[in-house]
């Protein structure tokens, strides 16, 4: 299957390097069996922090789980090096800012939540904890006495 990589885009206000924080921020996927096409109904996360054994000693993956309907053990694995900021230059535009390695799971769907972190673009000030779910986000910038927001985030899935 290889790699796959999520692409966000979404309208900035006065905000710049908006990121996935820390090594327990949470990727919400739904995930597809690349062997029998089941998806998961419930969202499933993914955190840098987490990993699991590969049957027979093969090393290990952010996430081994066996399909409920074929009994497939797949996997998928979060590549930390392919984490990016998405930046004020880059609004309303796509850029990837995840890859991840995929053995018989292919994420199908991304619901962004909390955890992301932004800085005030011209300010620099630190925006923490923000949260997506609603798909906007605004706050006030108190050094520039300016609104911010993060706007219409949407995402899609590309192959690497």
């Amino acid at each position: 299957m290889g790699r796959i990589g999520l692409q966000l885009r979404a309208t900035l206000e006065n905000i710049t390097r908006l990121r996935a924080e820390g090594e327990d921020f949470r990727w919400y996927l739904k995930l597809k069996c690349g062997n029998c096409g089941e998806i998961s109904e419930k969202w499933q996360y993914l955190r840098l922090m987490d990993s699991a054994p590969l049957k027979g000693g093969r090393g290990s993956a952010t996430m081994v789980q066996k399909c409920k309907l074929c009994s497939r053990e797949n996997s998928i694995d979060i590549l930390s090096q392919t984490i990016k900021p998405y930046n004020a230059e880059d609004s309303e535009k796509f850029k990837t800012i995840v890859e991840f390695e995929c053995r018989g799971l292919e994420p199908v769907d991304f619901q962004p939540q909390a955890g992301f972190a932004a800085e005030g673009a011209e300010s620099g000030t630190p925006f923490n904890d923000i949260n997506l779910l609603e798909k906007d986000w605004n706050d006030y910038d108190e050094k520039t006495k300016e609104s911010v927001g993060i706007y219409e985030v949407t995402h899609k899935f590309v192959k690497c």
